[in-house]
């Protein structure tokens, strides 16, 4: 929001939410039933395609910020060399209240004015007409009224709204007040209305110049450049027409919309855009020292990738409402995973001068736990480790299911396939370990453990048998394996009861609602391991899979890890980007495990902060 938020700042609608596009109901209902009540000439075939134009818009808009958040991970030809953070995303948030604003206005005026409606789809002179007025009076008219808006009275009350986003994204392009957009649309509106009202208009020349100006605003905003430099030497000219300019971050230069000539001839052109822009063009991928190798989760889970949904993606995974609209997507999105077979970039993040990246396998859950997929997806993961081996990664980490002790014996299988390694393969059990132990409260006595025994159970119920904690489970066979697996270590702290006393629960895959629901009021649910458990109950308290708090100098965090919240890491994932940053030269995978108490230590030591906290008063 503007520093001093001037009247009509805020959207008419805002108190509506999520629900907003019910205002376009009325008039989309009318545009279909008029369409089929009627016949032959009395049809309006430019009134029923508005909706479907508004649709192409938001679709046009989105592929737009699915690019630049690609590139932005990729770090190529960037211009401002900086992240973006959670702030931005909610402030960007409601891009497509715009494209409500103007297809009402657009119903509007097909409705009142008599050649605003059954308009033919092409008229050449109408065209022609509607480019001579955007070159001629909208790009002066626009120059200057963007000037003005840089005057500190309506800087301070609107359009330094804009400007809090000095990285930007396409979709920072239309993020202005309410009153700002009543004047950009006054001033779009000069070649739409001449057109219509001098009987010259048509369906290609309005949809064709409200998409010109979309595609436009988006390109010259998404901090990326796009134009090859030999297209300006073939055609000079073409510099003056437009270009990206320094305006986010030089705000008093660079005033044009899309043809700066007018800087030119007003002495406004910031003299470093011809710098930026070859600099954007040289600057190149930048290589990971980091990466952390995770996969799709849930069929839903295409949504909330980075890639995607921006406003989704910044919020912990769970299921909307408005996903079942969206099926046909998903289904197709479900087929392609079956035969893309690389990993893809998602996110870059910089911590302490290392680059650290996210790639994820397009294979989802249920994928993992099919025996007949279990080659295919070894070998979508150890080709991404021999990738990132190849192109210096110093560190990788398996998230996720990627680590399975059926699928790949906790990594193990990559490290003997090829020793040849130079990289380090992190399965992240040990810090996973920590940070279970630091989360149950100091004065608990005993423990019940339930769930897929793992290494990583396997490593609790150790560290807690040394500490003299009882340990109990509820069936023979796991008695059986753990106290196998711990021998002299458990002595009298393992047993098998079915109690159900204990209000502390270590639990991983495999447990059962009728077992929750078994579990005292106010049992605290520990999760061990990397899915979380099904929160059937409200009487409980539930903590998050094994993660920590990341510092504040981790940047370009603009989205959660699955279900995880905000600037919040699982521990697999800090186990990495530690093992880098420690310079620990070996791997930590199949039955190896690091001292618990040396990675805790580690880990705070670079700022990371344990996310769970619990006290006495938490079982109370």
């Amino acid at each position: 929001m503007a520093s001093k938020p001037g009247i009509l700042t805020d959207w008419p609608w805002k108190p509506l939410g999520s629900f907003k596009y019910v205002i376009l109901a009325p008039w989309v209902a009318h545009s279909i039933y008029s369409f089929m009540v009627k016949e032959g000439k009395d049809r309006d075939l430019s009134n029923l395609l508005i909706f479907p134009f508004l649709l192409w818009r938001m679709l046009h808009n989105q592929i737009w910020i699915t690019l630049s958040r690609y590139q932005t991970a990729k770090g190529s030809n960037r211009i401002v060399d900086k992240g973006i953070e959670f702030d931005q995303v909610d402030r960007e948030c409601n891009w497509d209240d715009q494209i409500l604003f103007n297809g009402t206005l657009f119903y509007l005026g097909n409705l009142t004015l008599a050649s605003g409606s059954h308009m033919p789809f092409w008229r050449t002179d109408g065209v022609v007409l509607t480019v001579l007025l955007h070159v001629g009076p909208v790009e002066f008219l626009y120059y200057w009224f963007h000037r003005a808006l840089h005057h500190h009275y309506l800087y301070s009350r609107y359009h330094s709204h804009h400007h809090s986003s000095v990285v930007t994204q396409p979709i920072t392009s239309v993020i202005h007040p309410f009153a700002e957009h009543i004047a950009y649309f006054i001033l779009f509106a000069i070649p739409l209305l001449t057109v219509t009202l001098t009987g010259t208009g048509s369906i290609a020349s309005l949809a064709g110049y409200v998409t010109y100006i979309d595609f436009m605003n988006n390109m010259g905003h998404c901090n990326f450049e796009l134009i090859p430099k030999s297209l300006f030497s073939i055609f000079p000219p073409l510099k003056y027409l437009m270009f990206h300019s320094l305006h986010h971050t030089q705000f008093r230069t660079n005033y044009s919309l899309f043809m700066p000539v007018y800087d030119y001839i007003y002495g406004t052109t910031d003299k470093s855009s011809d710098n930026l822009y070859e600099t954007s063009l040289t600057r190149s991928e930048e290589l990971a020292e980091v990466v952390h190798l995770t996969h799709l989760t849930t069929p839903e889970s295409i949504y909330h990738l980075p890639l995607g949904f921006a406003s989704v993606a910044s919020q912990p995974l769970t299921s909307k409402w408005y996903f079942w609209m969206m099926l046909p997507v998903t289904f197709w999105s479900m087929m392609l995973t079956l035969i893309y077979d690389r990993t893809f970039l998602i996110e870059r993040n910089t911590f302490k001068g290392l680059n650290l990246h996210i790639r994820s396998i397009p294979r989802f859950n249920i994928h993992y736990h099919l025996k007949w997929k279990r080659e295919a997806i070894n070998s979508l993961i150890e080709g991404a480790i021999l990738d990132a081996d190849s192109k210096g990664v110093k560190v990788l980490s398996l998230g996720l299911l990627n680590q399975g002790e059926e699928l790949n014996r906790n990594g193990e299988l990559y490290i003997q396939r090829n020793p040849q390694l130079k990289m380090r393969v992190v399965d992240g059990s040990s810090l996973a370990v920590a940070i279970v132990l630091n989360s149950i409260p100091k004065q608990t006595t005993q423990v019940l453990l339930r769930g897929s025994l793992s290494k990583v159970a396997f490593a609790i119920a150790h560290a807690l048998c040394q500490r003299g904690i009882k340990i109990v489970t509820l069936y023979e066979e796991e008695y059986q394996t753990l106290a196998k697996r711990l021998m002299t270590e458990s002595g009298n702290n393992l047993v098998v009861s079915r109690s159900y006393v204990q209000k502390v629960w270590l639990v991983g895959d495999g447990m059962v609602e009728e077992e929750q629901l078994n579990a005292p009021k106010g049992t605290l649910f520990i999760p061990f391991s990397q899915i979380p458990p099904k929160n059937i109950r409200k009487d409980c308290i539930y903590l998050s899979t094994p993660a920590m708090a990341t510092p504040a100098a981790l940047k370009n965090i603009h989205s959660c890890e699955n279900w995880l919240p905000r600037r919040v890491m699982s521990a697999w994932r800090v186990a990495g980007i530690v093992h880098a940053l420690e310079g620990w030269d070996v791997h930590e995978c199949g039955n190896s495990m690091f001292n618990v108490e040396k990675v805790w230590k580690a880990s705070l030591h670079h700022g990371f902060s344990p996310l769970n906290q619990p006290t006495t008063k938490t079982l109370e």
